[in-house]
């Protein structure tokens, strides 16, 4: 195995430690940034959800205000977002270079896309079902969490797992304009320096985490599913 990495991967086999580093960095800035924006993200589709026109709490001036800023900050190229939130993100962490600084516009650039995935799960929850818990009686909580989250819950783990692999595509980004990570090592080794093999290697690694993470989600929703 090290004479193949050496013969085939030469610029790889010098730096396998700081390989290995930028990948501990990408799953650190997806874990992290997934957890948190998956929270927001729940919490705000819900509430577009029971807020949007016949919702269980119909607010249209509140409904209008969030349908319309999700709208904004998904069009926002992720490149521009990271710069437009630069004080934000000095003021959440101290700095705005770093693994550790690239969560903050992470965060923000996927609650907005997340949130409008869980809203499209959530929709299509059996309006039956939610009439059926009205008429016993139930609070919205009860709606929410009995009713919504739970007879929705393959719908949520299917569009977790895109949100997550559409995360890992925005860490490689963040790590290409200083966010460390497998973006990183791929732009500032391999394509700087002309170390295709580095490059191959990270683009492999990030491959390889996506096909993990979808296989993850594919058999929970089975598993859900059944």
């Amino acid at each position: 195995m090290n004479t193949f990495i050496t013969t085939f991967l030469p610029n790889v086999s010098e730096i396998w430690d700081e390989v290995l580093q930028s990948t501990w960095e990408t799953l650190y800035m997806t874990l992290v940034s997934g957890l948190v924006a998956g929270v927001l993200g729940v919490i705000l589709g819900v509430i577009l959800v029971v807020t949007e026109d016949g919702g269980i709490l119909e607010n249209r001036h509140l409904y209008n205000v969030l349908d319309k800023l999700v709208n904004i900050f998904r069009s926002l190229p992720f490149i521009i977002l990271m710069a437009l939130i630069v004080p934000f993100t000095r003021f959440v962490v101290g700095t705005s270079i770093g693994t550790t600084a690239s969560i903050v516009p992470l965060v923000v650039a996927t609650v907005p896309f997340y949130a409008r995935q869980i809203q499209n799960a959530l929709v299509e929850v059996d309006p039956g079902v939610i009439e059926a818990a009205q008429s016993m009686g139930a609070s919205p909580g009860e709606i929410i969490f009995r009713v919504y989250l739970k007879e929705g819950l393959a719908g949520i783990i299917r569009v977790s797992s895109v949100t997550i692999i559409n995360l890992i595509g925005l860490t490689a980004m963040a790590g290409a304009i200083g966010g460390g990570g497998l973006g990183n090592l791929a732009i500032t080794r391999g394509y700087n320096r002309f170390q295709n093999d580095v490059t191959l290697v990270a683009t492999i690694i990030i491959l390889i985490i996506v096909f993990i993470s979808q296989a993850i989600g594919n058999a929970l929703v089975k598993k859900v599913s059944h």
